[in-house]
């Protein structure tokens, strides 16, 4: 479900370690790259067995922290159970620290990390790995980017030498960017062009968010693209990649106190970079609903609708944003959720139908739903559905056994968690990442667990309301039509609250 909200590269990474996003990037974030969508986060497959909980997972492997004089910061955390190492490195920069004309510079940078350093040529990188047994890529976000590989674990100094030198002494060749920037340019066309349903959710941004960073696509506009140039990323990378602005993530079969050192003998001579910081750019008051029509050739029409939500790093109250994970979850958490029960298998109104919503970004994001209604209902129709399933939760209380049976996946999520290293080394590094520190990690499922059917019920009253939704709707014109309709925006609404 929701295909456009997650096409990102994150989920196939996540994908081809065997793994589900615990915290995946918000319904909306589209990491620029592959991928497909999952269903919502925190919500991959069920338990039935009630002797898991929360307390079984408290005696989980350390982790182990330490910052370089140069402000690089290590988190290495040892897990022995087979011979293999993740080592990530993320920056503190995404398609959210850009602005108007150079947006997309974030992901395009990621593709010249691998274009060579001053002693590397473009693609001996990815050789160089390739020749020690191990995998390699990145990804792009909202608020982060990230580069990692997994080796054998002997081979760790591998990565950490490949890494500190790129970090610092990237080559950014001209004629390498000007084939790179054309890659990104098709990736754009495949991924968004040509796809009716993210080429709705990137309008749906766009009208969505007033002022927020979040309304630009992380792949970037085509105008930004096509004048995009080399100085730009090597302005973006001066900038932006420093050992300061960084965080090194190890997991696997090692020793702290060795990777420690490694990491002190290759990143420690790095310079530190500019303190900087991303100007603020707070999204003002929804002041009434927010509609747009998206005409593009498509076979079946689709809808998505969106509510201004907090996120855990700007909540006024720090439980609503885990009520608003738990509402979700209410509505879309496999086959007994309400979505799937009511609306597919019941009603039989929509074809397909989810919500997602994700606590854990660095600015306030949005709970999302977004749906393809049955053979021959209208879209109205599931319009109407879908937001009588939202007054029933500002209505009655979500039930114990519901909760129960959440809170079970919730428990099995961070059982399966375990068996990935690339896993547990994403986790740490996203939320280290967005300013909410790695030791959430342990938190999270009891908080999840704590919320209360009198909490899912409030949030759903304070914030899905017409006054603070936007939604858009994807109007099928003939597939073989060689030029769709322009897309149009309407904002209507007197009233306006949020």
């Amino acid at each position: 479900m929701m295909k456009p909200l997650f096409a990102t590269v994150l989920v196939s990474v996540m994908a081809a370690f065997a793994v589900q996003p615990l915290f995946a990037a918000e319904a909306g974030s589209d990491l620029a790259g592959n991928g497909a969508l999952s269903d919502s986060p925190l919500l991959q497959g069920s338990l039935s067995d009630s002797s898991l909980s929360d307390s079984s997972l408290s005696d989980g492997p350390k982790v182990h922290e330490r910052v370089l004089d140069n402000g690089l910061k290590v988190l290495v955390k040892r897990d022995a159970r087979a011979p293999i190492v993740t080592s990530q490195v993320w920056y503190k920069v995404g398609s959210s620290y850009e602005h108007g004309g150079v947006t997309g510079v974030s992901h395009a940078l990621e593709h010249m990390m691998f274009k060579g350093t001053e002693r590397l040529a473009p693609g001996q990188f990815s050789r160089i790995i390739a020749e020690n047994g191990g995998d390699e890529n990145a990804f792009t976000g909202r608020d982060y980017t990230a580069y990692f590989q997994t080796l054998a674990a002997d081979r760790l100094e591998v990565a950490f030498e490949l890494e500190a030198d790129r970090m610092r002494n990237l080559a950014l060749p001209a004629d390498e960017f000007a084939k790179e920037i054309e890659v990104v340019k098709e990736e754009r066309r495949l991924r968004t062009d040509d796809d009716p349903e993210a080429l709705a959710f990137e309008q749906f941004n766009a009208t969505a968010y007033a002022a927020s960073p979040y309304r630009n696509p992380i792949i970037g506009w085509q105008s930004d693209l096509d004048v995009m140039n080399i100085e730009t990323l090597r302005d973006w990378y001066q900038m932006w990649y420093a050992p300061n602005n960084a965080t090194l993530v190890v997991v696997g079969d090692v020793d702290p106190t060795e990777v420690f050192a490694l990491a002190e003998q290759h990143f420690g001579p790095l310079e530190s970079g500019p303190a900087m910081q991303p100007r603020p750019r707070e999204e003002p008051l929804q002041r009434g609903e927010k509609r747009l029509s998206v005409a593009a050739p498509a076979k079946e029409p689709y809808l998505l609708m969106g509510w201004k939500t907090p996120a855990l790093a700007d909540a006024e109250q720090r439980w609503e944003p885990y009520a608003l994970e738990m509402l979700v979850s209410v509505l879309d958490a496999g086959a007994s959720s309400r979505f799937s029960r009511d609306l597919v298998r019941g009603d039989r109104i929509a074809a397909s139908v989810g919500a997602s919503y994700n606590a854990f970004n660095r600015l306030s994001g949005m709970l999302l739903i977004d749906g393809t209604p049955a053979k021959g209902v209208s879209v109205e129709a599931l319009e109407e559905a879908i937001l009588a399933q939202l007054e029933r939760l500002k209505s009655e209380l979500v039930t114990e056994q519901e909760l129960a049976r959440i809170r079970s996946q919730l428990i099995a999520g961070k059982v399966y968690e375990r068996d990935s290293v690339f896993y547990q080394a994403m986790l740490l590094g996203q939320l280290e990442t967005v300013g909410l520190g790695w030791e959430l990690v342990d938190e999270t499922v009891e908080q999840l667990s704590a919320v209360t059917p009198e909490q899912i019920r409030s949030v759903a009253q304070r914030y899905l309301i017409q006054e603070n939704r936007t939604v858009a709707l994807l109007e099928p014109q003939a597939l073989d039509a060689a030029d769709a309709p322009p897309a149009t925006a309407m904002t209507g609404g007197a009233r306006h609250v949020d």
